[in-house]
């Protein structure tokens, strides 16, 4: 796994969402599921019940893949980066509107957008030479 940056990134990003999205569960008893406003995990980011699950979906796919081989690594990585350099754009428009249903807050665009540069960035830039397969 250490040869592969793809591996280890997502390896230790999905080891830490998943966390994250355990820690989540600590912070947001009686917070709606899909409240707009949620508890603060660290004191800084907020989520809610819905934020903590897209976290360990999150965490759960990138450590699957970490752990499986460098092409799903690279994947996992390049998608979930995608979604959040997406979602840490679009998240700025929702925040203190109703359809902000992950209670996102101002650090969770930037910790979203930073995520995104870092999964983006390794699974763009890396391993290149990683064949791809046929559709089956």
């Amino acid at each position: 796994m250490s040869s592969s940056p793809n591996r280890l990134v997502a390896t230790v990003f999905g080891a830490v969402y998943l966390l994250v999205g355990l820690l989540g569960f600590a912070v947001t008893g009686g917070v709606g599921f899909i409240a707009t406003e949620g508890g603060l995990l660290l004191g800084i980011f907020e989520v809610n019940p819905l934020h903590n699950i897209a976290h360990l979906l999150i965490g759960g796919a990138l450590l699957v893949a970490g752990l499986a081989n460098a092409r799903a690594a690279k994947g996992v990585n390049t998608t979930v980066g995608a979604v959040y350099l997406l979602l840490g754009i679009v998240g700025f428009f929702l925040t203190g509107t109703a359809v902000n249903i992950l209670a996102l807050n101002v650090p969770d665009h930037f910790l979203h957008l930073a995520s995104a540069v870092v999964l983006l960035g390794v699974g763009l830039g890396t391993e290149r030479s990683i064949p791809r397969t046929a559709a089956v």
